[in-house]
């Protein structure tokens, strides 16, 4: 029998069902934190002050007691973010911006991993005197935008860059893997050898054996890590599933966000384009070019969910809610954008930043997310207020300068404040750049420090190669 109190929204009617006996224990916090009345709650809870630059990553460990962050002040912060304090901070090693910071499950929040502009991923080792010890695992020619780690797993992760190349780790071996480069598709229905800058790299939860990433040109890849041999003289860009909605085929698009869902569910957003859900029975298989177009118009659609803008970075998308029942992503304008994943409602759209905000990161069981952007600054947001928020009066209109945009790429406003962090940004990466070709004492001093690499179990020569998928005979160890 369904109760439900006339007047009162869907948390009350939750509360009022446990309270009565009609929901079970075990299902009502799932029930509540995924109730659309919640979710018009959330509002800015506070934030956290400590780094010096703009702030590119956020994300909780498994318990959700601690947050980790990571800045263009190369530094890695710890949060006890309930108590809105510092726990503690180390310098990451990178010599550029930082893009990626991630625990390592199961390793007592003492091995994070991390990503860079300086093209580096690089392993923090928190020592019991609470010192950190840093050591470089693998390098990429570029940026690299994204690491993943396998669920549940200490040791596996993935990093992809945009050199194209998507490389292995298992931190139980002495170096990194090259797995391949990824490639762009040509008119043969064969790859290139024009290898697609990769922004974006996503495990499936529910089988980790898939992964999939998003770059320069409009396909999604999935690959299966079982059909990838670890012999990294050969190329084996050979993915098992491609996604693309059928009307940005051959369009001038790029991925930047990519996000799984517990059930397989592919979450795509694009550069000055939309975000689109791909449910498993929509892919175009592994050369899409020789899909009939008659063939892919029998294909179902994706979910579209529109509002926000994603032109002036690299900006993530991420499901939210017990059982993924929400989208959330950034907006160029400075918005927080929630869509109901089912039907693609915008339920919840707010100011999370002055300029941009680039990427949300939910909490692993309360529905709660901590946001960052361009500013210094990381927010946290929890369902507080008193009542329900509507959408903004001028939402409507701030969806249509957000449509506009997109429709006219040569129309892109940028504020002075932006304008002074590009340019700032570029001073850095050119410093960076004068630095990594002339003065090499930074990495060379952790290639050569023995006392880390026995600590971490790295075998030197082999942890740093910088060369191609010759000479790297590395094996790969999947777990």
């Amino acid at each position: 029998m369904e109760y439900r109190c006339k007047g009162f929204g869907d948390e009350f009617t939750e509360v009022f069902k446990r309270e009565m006996g009609f929901s079970r224990p075990r299902c009502f916090p799932r029930r509540i934190s995924a109730s659309e009345g919640l979710v018009k709650r959330i509002t800015l809870h506070g934030k956290l002050n400590g780094h010096k630059e703009c702030v590119n990553t956020v994300e909780f460990n498994s318990t959700g007691d601690v947050l980790v962050s990571g800045s263009d002040d190369r530094q890695v912060i710890f949060w006890d973010w309930a108590a809105k304090s510092k726990t503690f901070s180390y310098p990451s090693g990178h010599l550029d911006n930082i893009f990626q910071a991630k625990i390592m499950p199961f390793t007592d929040d003492r091995k994070i991993v991390t990503s860079s502009c300086d093209g580096q991923v690089r392993l923090g080792l928190v020592l019991e005197n609470g010192q950190v010890d840093t050591r470089r695992l693998g390098k990429h020619q570029g940026r690299v935008y994204k690491l993943d780690v396998e669920p549940g797993s200490p040791h596996i992760f993935y990093s992809c860059g945009e050199d194209g190349v998507v490389q292995h780790f298992d931190l139980r071996s002495n170096s990194a893997t090259k797995l391949f480069y990824c490639s762009s598709f040509t008119e043969l229905n064969r790859q290139s050898r024009n290898s697609i800058s990769l922004n974006a790299i996503v495990i499936d939860p529910r089988n980790p054996n898939y992964f999939a990433v998003g770059g320069s040109d409009e396909y999604a890849r999935v690959y299966d890590i079982r059909k990838h041999q670890c012999d990294s003289s050969n190329n084996l860009d050979r993915p098992v599933n491609t996604f693309c909605p059928h009307h940005l085929v051959g369009a001038d698009v790029h991925i930047t966000g990519l996000a799984y869902s517990n059930t397989s569910e592919l979450l795509v957003s694009y550069n000055d384009e939309l975000i689109y859900l791909f449910q498993k029975n929509m892919g175009m298989g592994p050369t899409p070019l020789s899909v009939p177009p008659e063939e892919l118009q029998k294909l179902e659609k994706p979910q579209v969910y529109l509002g926000h803008r994603n032109s002036q970075t690299v900006k993530s998308v991420s499901f939210f809610g017990p059982a993924d029942d929400y989208v959330l992503s950034g907006s160029d304008c400075g918005h927080i954008f929630i869509w109901k994943k089912k039907g693609a409602k915008l339920v919840r759209l707010t100011a999370g930043d002055q300029q941009i905000v680039n990427h949300l990161e939910p909490h692993p069981y309360m529905p709660i997310f901590a946001s960052c952007g361009i500013e210094n600054s990381i927010k946290l947001w929890i369902p507080m207020a008193d009542g329900i928020l509507p959408l903004p009066d001028d939402a409507e209109k701030i969806m249509e300068s957000n449509r506009q945009g997109r429709e006219d790429h040569s129309l892109i406003t940028l504020t002075p404040d932006v304008i002074m962090h590009v340019l700032r940004l570029q001073r850095r990466q050119n410093a960076a750049y004068i630095e990594r070709r002339y003065d090499r004492a930074d990495i060379e001093n952790d290639e050569e420090d023995e006392g880390e690499a026995y600590l971490l179990g790295f075998s030197d020569g082999e942890a740093s190669s910088e060369e191609g998928f010759t000479g790297n005979t590395t094996e790969c160890n999947i777990s």
